[in-house]
């Protein structure tokens, strides 16, 4: 029997008469000779983004490398990393100029690094984070544009959103999670067969009819109408794109495999449950990207004022940070410290997920770009410059990849220009006041 072979063969047969036809998994033989794009389509491989935030810094002298380069040392509160070191860089000695206004702790680190603005009140974010901007390029063809995620059990852990004071809420519940990404509305791209959903076909009518009478409805109304009017309809136009990738078969991808249901468990602060919480939304989030559900992500592993506590404890990280006396012998807190580990240690978990996942010769981490940072680079003293930051991955090759780079005290928007530069988006300058900056940090993009 001969046949065309690509990637929508099916093998057809016949049982007690019945017409069947099963479908292949993502083969070699379905990639380019460098297992990076689809033979037949010559389609690349998607890349991904994404931010992984842990609040409260680190201990300095123990986390950032003596010297910059690549081949850098790794001090102990990274030492996790090892495995990997080859594929994550370490951004420090950037700054993050106020403009006179007030450091708010725990909250002007955090937000200056995603926004590039200085503000001064705690109202939510000023303006777009920079995932935002990188989303309108890379997620607008996947079922869901991004995906946020808080470890800690608050929906209001995030740094993500297009302004206003207005946030992107995270989910908070691996149980919720699970059903959010692989119950209903999810296609298996493996599945030999597709069929559309009537309600999905339904509501991408409905919206279709409403945005037809844009135009006559914006001639009626003021500025400020128009500006909230053009937000609105740019969530809808998102909303469309993601309810006509719900009609459309899913490009079949080699890794993805729907995981077992998740069942309820605890959410809270205690650092037990969060380190469980996160390493099943992690593998949920992996696999997701995995089946190109989306391409987008914020995982927030703890908040900014962070509320870790151990079970049985009421003391939080955060009240550890103010409260505990430094031991002169140690150099550092070692409470607080132990808090600082179980960090480190849960991101290595979220880069070693994302590594394990074979993508043709390349791996789900290099072909994503994945920002962590912190808001603060000792919380003791509320220091916000030369907060500690990395990236992991090589985004399919655009970011080369373990090195130490120094900013020398330049400010910190030039992470947030360059890294958004990386991700395809046509910004050339970015930032406001004195964090407006057209330079992107040399030697991170190929």
């Amino acid at each position: 029997m001969s046949f065309t072979l690509d990637r929508r063969t099916a093998l057809r047969g016949m049982v007690n008469g019945m017409a069947v036809a099963v479908g292949l998994p993502l083969l070699d033989i379905f990639l380019d000779g460098n297992g990076t794009a689809m033979a037949a389509t010559g389609a690349p491989m998607p890349i991904r983004f994404g931010t992984w935030f842990w609040g409260l810094g680190v201990n300095p002298p123990r986390w950032f490398p003596s010297a910059a380069g690549k081949d850098y040392e790794l001090k102990v509160e990274l030492a996790s990393i090892e495995a990997l070191k080859h594929k994550v860089n370490i951004l420090g000695d950037f700054t993050l100029p106020l403009d006179g206004k007030p450091n708010l702790p725990h909250i002007s680190g955090g937000i200056g690094i995603r926004t590039g603005m200085a503000i001064d009140s705690d109202r939510g974010l000023p303006g777009p984070s920079f995932d935002v901007s990188i989303g309108d390029v890379i997620g607008t063809r996947t079922r869901f544009r991004s995906i946020e995620l808080s470890a800690t059990g608050d929906p209001r852990n995030s740094l993500s959103g297009r302004g206003n004071g207005n946030l992107n809420p995270a989910e908070v519940s691996p149980a919720a999670l699970y059903t959010r990404l692989f119950g209903a509305g999810f296609h298996d791209p493996n599945s030999a067969t597709f069929t559309p959903d009537p309600a999905v076909m339904a509501r991408r009518s409905v919206l279709s009819g409403v945005s037809d009478q844009r135009q006559a409805l914006v001639a009626r109304l003021g500025a400020a109408d128009r500006q909230r009017l053009d937000q609105y309809f740019t969530s809808l136009r998102q909303l469309e794109n993601q309810l006509d990738v719900q009609l459309t078969k899913p490009a079949p991808m080699q890794a993805c495999v729907v995981p077992p249901k998740v069942p309820d468990l605890p959410v809270n602060a205690e650092i037990e449950n969060v380190m469980r919480n996160h390493e099943i939304m992690t593998d949920l989030l992996v696999m997701a990207m995995a089946c190109d559900n989306v391409r987008l992500f914020n995982m927030n592993f703890n908040n900014g004022a962070s509320s870790l506590t151990r079970v049985g404890s009421t003391i939080t990280h955060h009240q550890l940070t103010h409260e505990e006396v430094l031991d002169n012998r140690l150099g550092y807190q070692p409470e607080v410290t132990f808090y600082v580990d179980k960090c480190m240690e849960a991101w290595t978990y979220f880069i070693k997920a994302m590594d394990a996942v074979k993508e043709g010769d390349r791996t789900l981490l290099d072909n994503s770009l994945v920002f962590a940072h912190s808001e603060t680079e000792f919380a003791k003293f509320h220091t916000i410059d030369n907060i500690p930051m990395m990236t992991a991955g090589s985004a399919g090759g655009r970011i080369h990849t373990g090195q130490y780079i120094t900013g020398d005290g330049s400010p910190v928007s030039r992470v947030g220009l360059t890294l958004q530069q990386a991700m395809g988006v046509p910004v050339d300058r970015w930032g406001t006041g004195s964090l407006e900056t057209n330079k992107i940090i040399p030697g991170l993009i190929v």
